[in-house]
């Protein structure tokens, strides 16, 4: 911890100015601080504070008559040591379960999910399904199409269904493809894709002539790689209009930087999926430099959760400027509540 941190008093000086400059948006003054504290400070006082918490990097003046305005390093601090112990709110718990609990299908649970963390967040809410290689399997059908593709159903064992249109190398009639479905149902529902191909490998390698090719369809049609959405992994992303807004963005390039990024997705999975094997139940990063530029700017909370066996992610992308004691335990609370009702549905 910083020497400037090792007081009680400065930390909860810190504190109260990360919270009124979330509130107000505006440099937080000496008098400010002081008359909010809990204890009797005057402010010179607090100023004395201001300045140590100022020469350690933690706070910055824009200007010489204005008061401080917390750095990336104070909301890093604020969001670890402060905000990580706070409690969600009864009202927001009710509210949160009343919109995941009114979605009828899984598509509308994450949707909802998606907007909810939006709400807390004045930024993006985001849910990155499990990738398609660890769902677990129902039920498979393929479907021919006159031109030679072929559109494969994936029911997983929670009852969500994906097709996908796909062009395979070798021509399959629809019997042949009726077949190769059957044997799939018949040997491996309640298993992953992934398991799946790593069973039919080894069957092919063990007795080649036996299985035929068969398993080798098998193999070509269940391929994750290929089954996966054209833009990558399912992904639902509410809230992007609120960054045109947010104090920090100014609206030019930065700004449309991040849209297409947004718009891009890819760089949103990637940022999630890095999260999802931390020690902490919930990842807190302040300063987001790898979407682009306008990053430094922004803050990412995110937690995993579980569907069908296979491990998703959730979060928020927001402003620095957040109120982080809210957004971190709605991201914990809505893992939690996502999981427990897109399994349910």
């Amino acid at each position: 911890m910083d020497r400037a941190l090792e007081s009680k008093r400065n930390r909860e000086i810190l504190a109260d100015i990360v919270r009124a400059y979330v509130a107000t948006g505006e440099p937080v003054s000496s008098r400010a601080v002081a008359f909010s504290s809990a204890e009797a400070l005057s402010p010179a006082t607090v100023r004395n504070v201001m300045a140590e918490l100022e020469d350690a990097g933690l706070l910055y003046q824009p200007h010489t008559s204005a008061g401080r305005v917390p750095t990336a390093s104070a909301y890093r601090h604020f969001a670890q040591q402060v905000a990580a112990n706070a409690k969600l709110s009864e009202e927001d718990q009710k509210w949160i379960r009343s919109e995941l609990d009114a979605a009828t299908t899984p598509e509308e649970i994450s949707e909802r999910a998606g907007r909810v963390l939006a709400a807390v967040s004045r930024g993006l809410g985001i849910i990155v399904m499990p990738p398609i290689a660890h769902s677990v399997l129902e039920h498979i059908r393929f479907l021919h199409l006159p031109d030679g593709r072929v559109v494969v159903v994936l029911i997983s064992a929670g009852g969500a269904a994906r097709d996908k249109v796909m062009r395979p190398e070798h021509e399959f009639t629809q019997a042949h493809l009726d077949r190769t479905a059957d044997y799939i149902n018949r040997h491996y529902a309640g298993w992953t894709l992934e398991a799946i191909r790593a069973d039919l490998f080894e069957k092919l390698s063990s007795d080649r002539e036996r299985y035929g090719r068969l398993l080798q369809a098998a193999l070509e049609l269940c391929d994750p790689a290929v089954l996966e959405n054209n833009d990558g992994r399912q992904v639902y992303v509410e809230g992007a209009s609120q960054f045109a807004s947010a104090q920090e963005l100014s609206a030019g390039e930065p700004l449309r930087e991040l849209l297409a990024a947004i718009e891009e997705k890819s760089k949103l999975v990637a940022l999630l999926d890095g999260c999802i094997e931390t020690p902490e139940p919930v990842h807190i990063q302040i300063g987001v430099k790898e979407i682009t530029s306008a990053g430094e700017y922004l803050s990412l909370i995110t937690a995993p959760y579980l569907v069908d066996q296979g491990k998703g992610s959730l979060g928020v992308l927001g402003p620095m400027r957040m109120q982080y004691e809210r957004a971190i335990t709605a991201v914990a609370f809505v893992a939690r509540a996502f999981s427990e009702t897109i399994n349910r549905s």
